[in-house]
């Protein structure tokens, strides 16, 4: 169904639920996402799946600090009475899940993403392509990109909305009125998305369902829709139906929808979950028995008259004819159990792809050479190369979106405008690699006959412990040849020197109509 024959149904009713039907994949689970990710809330934490032992006890030693028994009692039949404590059980949970979605993120976006562009010369093109850096520094993609990745990998779905807010610069290398931001949507937020798909698999709507609640308690909620043309709002107070917010439908001046939307079928963790589930409870089971047996224990027949005191060396136990004394060894070895732990770690690394990068899993490799640290991290690149079928669209999608904001800004700059449509930005995704430096310097000087491969000064700039490189190599100069004359760098201000103005001059007046705010009321 075309968005324009949803947007003319009869009822707001009808309009929110055909929007809803748009999706192309189920709508996630962020609750059991969220217990998942959280220890604390793992099912070998719920008592219920994992309840307290009753052991036997004798009634005068257990009392608690109030002296009130703390126990139940077992009549069998004959007249005699049990007690039994309740004794609590080891409980260990571990955060997996979190260190599979960090490790995923790390590898994905560890590094910048670089931008691929070539500007045409006798345009303005290269004007927006730093224009556009500029806003992907003001947004600081960087994390922007490891918030959405996190989110993904967690709950399956996120998105990004772009807007303006009201504030006069020239950053962006033109006046301007507004600045572009970006806001994260995501389900663990409270957020649903509703991406809606027409039979091409083009995106051609989104909307976001969500509510807020006031002081009253009161709550309300919003149901947003952007399309190309407009933006939409309905609002629902409680007890009421879905009602076209005031000032809406507004008009989407820039022809794109302002939300980049990304998703994968399951969570990170989806195919080990029960690998999870079955290492904590053989490490608890495993932590329980170690309780028991940890203390040694001394197993008597016979009579025993006297019994060495604590601490005391060399001590002898005394006892009657045919008395003995020995102390009990476990006698079942945790080889079994140790196996089938390393087996699930093992199968947990290999099936998400994660690299085990622990010390203890590389301490006993020595110096890594660079063709190992490549083995080492080649599931990882592996698994980046499946993400990119994700992120290469999402990517594109955003420098997309934020050509068409800057195209809108500076409208009246019909060539800026031009250019905005003309340039094309490629990002791409660089996985993070631990590099080995050495070897690869001595590869390139092989390679030249043992020759200089960089000059002093690109040397002294990659290196990046100066700021001044020119005057970092006067320096370097100065020291090697002692005997040239010269003057030292003098860093401070000449006496009777006028001081430089530190007040920066006035921003130029910005023209109220070179500026339009994207989104306006129809």
């Amino acid at each position: 169904m075309e968005i324009n024959e949803i947007l003319q149904q009869e009822t707001n009713e009808k309009i929110i639920s055909a929007l809803k039907a748009g999706r192309n994949n189920p709508e996630p689970s962020p609750e059991i996402a969220a217990r998942q990710l959280d220890p604390e809330q793992h099912q070998i934490m719920d008592p219920r799946t994992r309840p307290d032992k009753w052991v036997k006890t004798d009634f005068v030693d257990f009392m608690d600090s109030e002296g009130v028994l703390r126990s139940i009692t077992v009549n069998d039949g004959e007249g005699n009475r049990q007690a039994y404590k309740k004794e609590p059980v080891a409980r260990i949970a571990l955060a997996i899940q979190k260190l599979i979605v960090k490790r995923a993120v790390a590898f994905t976006f560890g590094n910048p993403v670089t931008l691929s562009a070539e500007p045409k010369e006798e345009t303005r093109e290269q004007e927006v392509l730093d224009a556009v850096k500029r806003v992907l520094f003001d947004t600081k993609s960087r994390n922007l990109n490891r918030k959405v990745a996190r989110e993904i990998y967690s709950y399956t779905e996120a998105a990004e909305l772009w807007h303006t807010v009201e504030r006069r610069h020239s950053d962006y290398g033109f006046p301007a009125k507004h600045k572009l931001r970006a806001t994260i949507l995501s389900p663990a937020k409270g957020d649903k998305l509703f991406p809606y798909f027409d039979g091409t698999g083009d995106m051609i709507a989104f909307s976001r369902e969500y509510s807020t609640t006031d002081r009253d308690r009161a709550k309300t909620h919003y149901f947003d829709t952007y399309t190309a043309d407009h933006l939409l709002r309905w609002v629902k107070k409680q007890g009421s139906t879905w009602q076209l917010a005031e000032g809406y439908p507004k008009r989407n001046a820039i022809g794109k929808i302002p939300v980049i939307y990304g998703s994968q079928q399951f969570i990170e963790w989806e195919d080990i979950q029960n690998n999870i589930e079955r290492l904590e409870k053989l490490l608890s089971n495993f932590a329980d028995t170690n309780d028991y047996h940890a203390a040694p224990k001394i197993f008597t027949t016979g009579n025993i008259i006297g019994w060495a005191k604590k601490g005391e060396s060399g001590a002898i136990i005394e006892g009657d004819e045919g008395a003995t004394a020995q102390y009990l060894s476990w006698a079942q070895a945790p080889e079994a159990v140790k196996l089938e732990i390393e087996t699930l770690l093992r199968m947990i690394y290999t099936i998400t792809q994660t690299p085990d990068i622990s010390f203890d899993s590389i301490k006993g490799l020595g110096a890594i050479s660079g063709v190992a640290l490549k083995l080492l991290f080649m599931d990882a690149h592996l698994k980046v190369q499946d993400k990119m079928e994700i992120f290469d669209d999402y990517l594109q999608r955003r420098m997309a979106v934020i050509q068409a904001f800057l195209a809108q800004m500076n409208s009246r700059d019909e060539a800026f405008a031009a250019a905005c449509e003309s340039l094309t930005i490629e990002p791409e995704i660089v996985p993070f690699m631990i590099d080995d430096e050495q070897a690869q310097v001595n590869l390139l000087m092989s390679a030249t006959g043992q020759k200089a491969i960089v000059s002093r000064k690109t040397a002294v700039q990659q290196l990046g412990w100066v700021n001044d490189t020119e005057a970092e190599l006067e320096q370097i100069e100065a020291e090697e040849n002692p005997e040239l004359p010269g003057e030292p760098f003098d860093t401070f201000q000449t006496a009777g020197e006028p001081a430089p103005d530190p007040l920066e001059p006035e921003p130029a007046a910005i023209d109220q109509e070179e500026d339009t705010d994207p989104f306006e009321i129809e």
